[in-house]
């Protein structure tokens, strides 16, 4: 069919028409109409194009739809038909009605735009509370007394990890019993109370109950070496407050926003605007390093004797609290107002692999094998890094709010730095290929954690060149470290997550959804503890994280040697199978192009030609 319905064009009557009321019944789909074998022309409307007559047909007028006259495809048809049910109306004789476009700003429709927005504004905020609670999470168990970076591999492994499955647990069993409304304001609002209560009532009567006397007695008879363990119950509601922080992270952003999202998007935008929330969320991170820089600055316009960081903390966990009920909200206004699209009821099974079924997987198969190796040398290497750089940040900031203050900067410069790297991505993938992208990561890692580490096992060396920039070692390292944290993160956001997923789009189906699934079983978690668990029995072995500090570079040197081997015989077997698809592909075109036959004519002389199955009487186009 090669003619379209337009808001230019004008649908008249006839004077005489015939066999309206059969044409205005609907028992029969649009769809159905238009792809029908050989459909009967029926006398009774004709559309007009621009002004000039152009074929006869038997469609009723559509209000609100408008179909491109190059485009065939049966989605647009499938769309055209709903919204006629939704939205056209039928009109019997005499009457007439112009098609009206649906209407649209910069090129989105309104309907579309009125999820985008809302679903924008969750995100910013959602990841503007997140960054506030990630830095002051840090301040809190880093700067108190009687702790140090030193419990953060504990905190992770011993408190983090069993709250992180337990939650699951009770997410699962509440999913199963209310609707999910319900379920998002149920999970929500607990985390918007907590934090609201930590600023106001728990933080000001941390001195009284914190068993700091029992710790005392505790560390005295184990030793310095378990400081770190102890200082888990010396602190106890700060590592609340922590693992909080990090719950809302995975619960808040991943479970509830992405749920959310995936419920009320279509395919075709979330392929548009997804994207979008990604630069989005490095522009909430700019701003709320600022908030986080200008709050921790307020202890300068204080008097003597005033907690500055209470008061710093009081102002951020309302800024959280707000920000929470705004995406209370959010959400709210989406499903009173916004219409969900429908989806299909069919299920799809989804393969479940146990963690033994999982690393059978990973070990039999050298493509995923060397994928895996990627995703848990990241995690073990980023944490060597970030633990001991934490502890060299305390020492150079003791007072909760310098050290709030210049978590603000690297917030800020994290965002700005993940910013431009994802608009120079698509150039390094255009221009140098999936290898060099997979390479990138390792590669920043290594050269700024060589440095980093080399500040702190040779300071006296580097101590004349750094004091002439106006630095001591110790200060050195920590901006080293600021950097090496902020290049490797933008990094790890704009290309390595690209590339890991990328990785799996030539695999086959079977080997796709089983190494996705082995992956997201053992290696995610074994990437983000294998480093907690080795600094762990470094402090136990050695006594503190500064005496651990050499072989953690060491360590660092192996995993990111073996990184760089495993990425590139992944990048070998990426190209080869990449091009046994492009072939596969081009086998596929090659043999739908018709193939030219030698005919004879009555002289016997060869002549080029068509095959029969091509000639006009039996190809002939089926005129609507």
């Amino acid at each position: 069919m090669e003619a379209a319905i337009q808001t230019r064009g004008l649908l008249s009557l006839p004077t005489k028409p015939i066999g309206v009321r059969s044409l205005l019944q609907p028992s029969h789909g649009l769809k159905q109409r238009l792809f029908a074998a050989k459909p009967r022309n029926l006398p009774g409307f004709s559309l007009s194009f621009n002004g000039h007559k152009k074929f006869q047909t038997f469609e009723p007028t559509l209000h609100g739809i408008s179909i491109s006259h190059k485009e065939r495809s049966s989605e647009f048809i499938c769309k055209a038909e709903a919204a006629a049910a939704g939205d056209g109306a039928v009109f019997g004789e005499g009457d007439s009605a112009a098609v009206v476009a649906s209407p649209k700003i910069f090129g989105v429709e309104v309907a579309t735009l009125k999820k985008i927005i809302p679903l924008g504004l969750m995100f910013f905020c959602i990841l503007f509370n997140y960054t506030i609670l990630r830095d002051t999470k840090d301040v809190l168990v880093v700067t108190a007394k009687g702790s140090s970076a030193e419990i953060i591999p504990f905190l992770k492994t011993w408190v983090n990890l069993p709250m992180a499955i337990g939650f699951m647990l009770l997410y699962t069993k509440l999913s199963n019993v209310l609707s999910k409304k319900a379920l998002f304001y149920t999970v929500i609002i607990p985390f918007i109370v907590y934090f609201g209560a930590f600023g106001f009532v728990m933080y000001p009567l941390s001195n009284y109950i914190h068993p700091e006397a029992l710790a005392d007695k505790l560390l005295a008879t184990l030793g310095p070496r378990f400081m770190g363990p102890l200082a888990i119950l010396r602190i106890w509601s700060f590592c609340l407050f922590y693992v909080m922080a990090e719950l809302w992270g995975s619960v808040v952003i991943s479970v509830l926003f992405w749920g959310f999202a995936n419920q009320i998007t279509t395919v075709d935008e979330a392929k548009k605007f997804y994207p979008l929330f990604g630069l989005g969320a490095n522009v909430a991170l700019i701003f709320s390093g600022r908030t986080v820089k200008y709050f921790s600055n307020l202890r300068r316009n204080l008097g003597p004797g005033v907690d500055g960081w209470a008061v710093s903390l009081k102002a951020m966990m309302s800024i959280v609290v707000g920000m929470g009920l705004a995406i209370c909200f959010l959400y709210w206004w989406v499903n009173r107002y916004v219409p969900l699209p429908t989806r299909s009821k069919k299920k799809k099974e989804k393969p479940k692999m146990g963690t033994m079924e999982s690393l059978k997987f990973l070990v039999s198969s050298p493509y995923i094998r060397d994928l895996a190796t990627l995703v848990v040398a990241y995690g073990i290497s980023i944490n060597l890094v970030e633990v001991t750089w934490k502890s060299k940040l305390k020492a150079q900031f003791p007072s909760p709010n310098e050290y709030s203050a210049f978590m603000g900067d690297f917030s800020t410069c994290t965002g700005i730095a993940t910013f431009t790297m994802m608009l120079l991505s698509q150039y390094v993938f255009d221009k140098y290929g999936w290898g060099v992208a997979a390479k990138i990561t390792p590669t920043v890692l290594l050269l700024t954690g060589v440095a980093f580490f080399s500040l702190i096992l040779f300071g006296g060396p580097f101590a004349p060149l750094v004091a002439k920039l106006g630095m001591t070692p110790l200060l050195a390292a920590v901006y080293v470290g600021a950097l090496q944290n902020i290049f490797s993160k933008s990094a790890k956001y704009s290309l390595f997550d690209p590339c890991k997923e990328m990785a799996y789009i030539p695999l086959d189906e079977d080997t796709k959804v089983k190494g996705k699934a082995a992956i997201d079983v053992v290696c995610n978690p074994l990437g983000k503890s294998g480093g907690a668990l080795i600094q762990q029995f470094m402090i136990l072995s050695f006594g503190s994280l500064a005496n651990s500090t050499p072989y953690l570079g060491m360590i660092l040197l192996v995993i990111v040697t073996a990184w760089l081997a495993a990425a590139k015989s992944l990048e070998g077997q990426f190209n080869s199978l990449r091009s046994e698809e492009e072939l596969e592909k081009e086998m596929e075109r090659a043999s739908l192009v018709k193939i030219p036959v030698v005919s004879q004519d009555e002289s016997g002389n060869g002549s080029l030609g068509e095959s029969p199955s091509s000639s006009p009487e039996k190809s002939a186009p089926t005129n609507l």
